[in-house]
């Protein structure tokens, strides 16, 4: 690992999602039970104002009046929420974060957060007003940060307004979401939702083109419940512990990158320094990046100046031995009927081996519209380790909504064995074993019944020699302009992971 992160650990976290507190769906009692599934921080954030509202279009009445009334449930219960938060908070175990959001066509939806759990709503009407608020916040004692998000929209549809950007309380902007990505017009994920195409302008490269500071973040924006719902947008920091204290100074310190889904441990630095640091100009650079990923990673580019200098691909060679270190395996269930519930129940255990990590890669349900009248519980997932030293878990699914879209459910498991080892247990009451070495060879998939029935697979196990990689690259630079670096990881999985960005000059 590279030597500025040897004192700091990998924490991942979802600080833009939404419950019914405002005009989403599930309860934040809900919304904190998925957090804790699978996160080591999150902030639920709530509906709360929309300064230049688009009244006076009948064609948009609707979309007014849900705002509207989730800005009031708000409101109503922005007393509940700081409860909330101060009882999910503990440090060492999971940290919170309290939060709302702040729709503007004009500079773009930005979140707003407190650091503890005081704090009030902030109903500017520009973006001069609320820094006023905040810098009041701040001489009493209260940090605050604000954070773009969905930023690639076109600036004046809630996209970021790059040409009124204004550094002051942002450290970092979001650039993954279920919305889509938004690092540069060529991202993964593009830009599908009713409210647009994401444009040129408004995307990181671009910003960062304009001389602008930021680090980058993923973020779910899901609107069920379910902070860190898988592949929708996730953010990993370095920070020293875990406590609040700690996270909120690494997204200061721009100590950050964002993630698709994988639980990717990312670490960057440029002459000894870590992602987020503005070092003094010198013509010559040396990156280190260091990737453990939850998949084979397909390869691994050095941007400088927002284009492509170096790019690490797999090496041909085969292992010599596949076990000399931890395997990862994912276990994926799912299928069958579109729209039908599903209910899993699986426990699983290693048999000559040693089961080292677990990473849940569980997700809620695709609900963006405004909340219904009827609310059901959205926690329905659970996981805990069992007295063998395997692991039990409860999920449901409803089928793939599209043959494009997964809504699949399952856990990825780091085990450490040898040719003998298997996965053994039952999956909804069926006996399973597969082994280790069988899953070198590629996937094995099941049925519960007969032809479309729900399905899982055991997907191929993954050698740390293919998901865990080291490298070092030297830039030679001669420029008298800040320079900038950050990098883009892929895994053959299609999760993706970016980094914060270095300044040079």
């Amino acid at each position: 690992m590279s030597s500025p992160f040897k004192s700091l650990n990998a924490y991942y976290g979802d600080l833009h999602n939404h419950c019914n507190i405002g005009y989403a769906h599930g309860s934040i009692e809900d919304a904190f039970h998925n957090a804790r599934l699978q996160l080591d921080f999150a902030c639920v954030t709530v509906h709360a104002h929309w300064h230049d509202i688009p009244e006076g279009e009948p064609r948009l009445d609707d979309v007014v009046d849900y705002h509207k009334q989730g800005f009031v449930r708000t409101a109503e219960q922005w007393s509940h929420l700081q409860d909330i938060v101060v009882a999910q908070h503990a440090d060492g175990e999971f940290v919170t974060f309290l939060g709302f959001e702040w729709h503007s066509r004009r500079y773009g939806d930005h979140n707003v957060y407190f650091k503890g759990a005081e704090g009030n709503i902030i109903r500017a009407d520009n973006m001069e007003a609320m820094r006023t608020q905040l810098r009041d916040y701040r001489e009493r004692g209260i940090e605050t940060m604000l954070m773009p998000h969905h930023i690639g929209y076109k600036a004046g549809y809630r996209g970021i307004n790059w040409a009124e950007f204004d550094p002051e309380f942002i450290a970092v902007v979001e650039i993954m979401s279920m919305h889509g990505a938004s690092e540069s017009a060529a991202a993964p994920n593009p830009y599908l939702h009713t409210m647009g195409p994401r444009d040129w302008q408004s995307t990181l490269q671009y910003g960062l083109a304009q001389g602008h500071i930021v680090g980058v973040v993923g973020s779910t924006d899901h609107h069920s419940a379910h902070p860190g719902s898988y592949g929708h947008g996730r953010m990993g920091v370095w920070a020293q512990e875990l406590s609040r204290d700690a996270i909120w100074q690494a997204i200061q310190d721009r100590r950050t990158y964002a993630l698709t889904g994988d639980r990717i441990q990312l670490a960057f630095s440029l002459n000894g320094q870590p992602m987020g640091t503005i070092l003094p100009n010198t013509r010559q650079r040396e990156i280190s990046v260091a990737v453990t990923g939850g998949d084979a990673i397909d390869y691994v580019e050095v941007l400088h100046n927002n284009r492509v200098v170096h790019r690490w691909n797999p090496p041909h060679e085969t292992l010599a031995d596949p076990f000399a270190h931890p395997l990862k395996v994912y276990l994926e269930l799912g299928w069958g009927e579109r729209g039908e519930d599903i209910d899993w129940l699986a426990a699983l255990h290693v048999n000559d081996g040693e089961l080292r990590t677990i990473e849940p890669r569980f997700r809620g349900h695709e609900v963006v519209a405004p909340q219904s009248a009827e609310e059901a519980s959205y926690a329905f997932s659970s996981w805990h380790m069992t007295d063998d030293g395997g692991v039990e878990f409860r999920t449901r699914t409803w089928g793939n909504p599209t043959t494009t879209t997964a809504s699949t459910q399952g856990m990825c498991l780091e085990v450490a064995g040898s040719q003998h080892t298997q996965l053994a247990g039952t999956i909804n009451g069926q006996l399973v074993t597969v082994r280790l070495a069988d899953l070198l060879e590629g996937p094995s998939a099941a049925y519960l019944g007969g032809f479309l029935t729900p399905a899982y697979c055991f997907h191929r196990a993954v050698p740390r020699s293919e998901y865990a990689i080291q490298f070092d690259f030297s830039h030679h630079v001669q420029s008298s302009q800040r320079d900038w670096y950050y990098i883009r990881v892929r895994q053959q999985n299609n999760q993706w992971a970016w980094s914060s960005p270095i300044w040079v000059g």
